[in-house]
């Protein structure tokens, strides 16, 4: 990874040319003030944020895939239509940012500060991705590649970060199949916890549910909404 200069950096963005896509792939950007400073269509996958503020940079239509702001300043950042994936923003201030239309798919937001984060129905992986209200159904990957189908309740409490995977408080068993379906079982033991045992048409409950949905590989009952993203476990 190479780093770039603050005065490099500058004068790259501010001499491009009307719609240049500047590319700074795998760049350390480090100890600059880069607050309000025009970052539209850019490309920052892989790249490093050290010690920088970004309070009120626009990023709107910028990748950043993959890049890390563990730490930095971001309030008031746009992010509109940005491509965030897995871009990791542990202990960020990201109050007031814009992240309508911005894809977040694995983006880690673990201690970031949300408050008044600014998303619309465009934006994807910042709501729950298992249903906020009432009861549903979800899928379990156990050993021997077992697949358990669970009926989470209505009260159960439920939660989600920017994967896929979900998590609850309690379920209840229904069936216990093999992947091919040709094979039932009464028994299925967890991939993480083999102490763990899901019995056909028993309930299962966890009592130390972290509802913290940001801290994903953290207590409660994973589970994914279909049987194509718990195989894929």
């Amino acid at each position: 990874m190479e780093r770039i200069s603050e005065k490099d950096f500058m004068a790259a963005v501010t001499g491009r040319k009307k719609g240049e896509r500047l590319k700074f792939i795998e760049k350390e950007i480090w100890n600059m003030d880069l607050r309000g400073v025009d970052l539209r269509n850019m490309d920052f996958t892989l790249s490093s944020f050290q010690n920088t503020v970004l309070d009120g940079a626009d990023f709107e239509n910028s990748s950043v895939e993959n890049a890390l702001f563990d730490g930095c300043s971001v309030k008031e950042a746009n992010f509109k239509n940005a491509r965030l994936v897995t871009a990791s923003f542990r202990y960020c201030d990201m109050r007031g940012c814009n992240i309508e239309g911005a894809d977040l798919f694995g983006a880690v937001l673990e201690s970031a500060r949300l408050e008044g984060v600014v998303s619309d129905e465009n934006t994807k992986w910042f709501r729950l991705h298992c249903p906020e209200k009432g009861a549903f159904l979800g899928y379990k990957k156990c050993v021997n590649d077992r697949m358990v189908q669970l009926l989470i309740p209505a009260d159960a409490k439920r939660t989600s970060a920017t994967l896929p995977s979900c998590r609850c408080s309690k379920a209840k068993v229904l069936t216990i199949k093999s992947f091919d379906f040709t094979q039932n079982f009464d028994e299925a033991w967890s991939l993480v916890d083999e102490n763990f045992v899901y019995r056909k048409g028993e309930w299962v409950e966890v009592w130390d549910l972290n509802e913290n949905r940001w801290q994903d590989s953290t207590t409660g009952i994973h589970f994914w909404m279909t049987r194509t993203e718990a195989e894929a476990y």
